[in-house]
């Protein structure tokens, strides 16, 4: 891997134990924002991973999105662009996120973290040495996010739990969904998300995730619809301006694929708090 973005969405999963969805989720909400490759994928930096971690950590202490988005645009600022040789080290100090290497710290403020993760620099790659504490045992969810990167099929179970448990909640439909589909399964992840839109028909997310697994099943006007219906939830979601203009200059349809286009480009530009 070379260059300033390195890091392919598959190695940021197997460093970070953070599923698809997740990533995505984040991706999404603005709270990091990778470069495209030659084919459209997104190319995570050094930089990227730092934030990500940190996202999750502040996601799981249940810090309002707008809070975690302020935090994470002072740490993009501050944050290096590349490993430093004497790594870093982020952990919370009551509310306050505290950045440290070993030449001093400094602080975002992003209110309460419950994270403390250190990263070190490893023949070339990044190693992160504090691993998530395990989840506790009722929580399926938490244990389908641990399983996800070495077991797939009990990830899928845990899911499945968790759906069972929490029929009202996105979560364990947005990242079962992402297995199934990884695993060539998107036609079963089609009806799963259909499932949970019924139930929760305002996440946007929902939609988006339908979408993608409508275009690889090749149902390609029914996953511009869904995507239609993730902009109407959420006019600033990138990813689905992007995704429909890909989709539609596939299909020939020039004018409509520079509108999302230009949504895109626009909402890239104007990010940020």
């Amino acid at each position: 891997m070379t260059g300033s973005n390195p890091f392919t969405l598959k190695s940021v999963q197997e460093m970070l134990g953070l599923s698809r969805t997740t990533i995505s989720g984040f991706i999404a909400a603005g709270f990091v924002t990778p470069e495209r490759g030659h084919r459209g994928e997104h190319r995570f930096s050094f930089q990227d991973l730092m934030l990500l971690r940190t996202a999750y950590g502040l996601q799981q202490a249940r810090i309002p999105p707008r809070k975690i988005l302020k935090s994470l645009t002072k740490l993009r600022t501050d944050l290096p662009a590349e490993m430093p040789l004497t790594g870093l080290r982020i952990t919370a100090v009551g509310d306050t996120v505290v950045v440290r290497d070993r030449s001093g710290q400094w602080s975002a403020d992003s209110g309460q973290l419950l994270m403390d993760f250190e990263v070190e620099a490893v023949a070339g790659t990044v190693s992160f040495l504090s691993a998530p504490t395990s989840p506790q045992e009722g929580d399926w969810f938490k244990k389908g996010e641990a399983l996800e990167p070495t077991d797939r099929a009990g990830a899928a179970e845990a899911y499945r739990r968790a759906i069972e448990l929490e029929p009202s909640r996105a979560a364990p439909y947005l990242n079962l969904g992402a297995v199934l589909c990884e695993d060539s399964r998107c036609d079963e992840a089609v009806r799963l998300y259909e499932t949970a839109i019924r139930l929760i028909a305002g996440d946007p997310l929902l939609h988006f995730n339908h979408a993608i697994a409508l275009e690889d099943l090749r149902r390609f006007q029914e996953a511009l619809d869904a995507y239609g219906i993730a902009l109407s939830l959420d006019t600033e979601f990138a990813d689905a301006h992007y995704n429909s203009a890909v989709l539609l200059e596939k299909l020939g349809d020039a004018r409509g694929a520079l509108r999302h286009f230009n949504a895109y480009r626009r909402l890239e530009r104007s990010e940020g708090v």
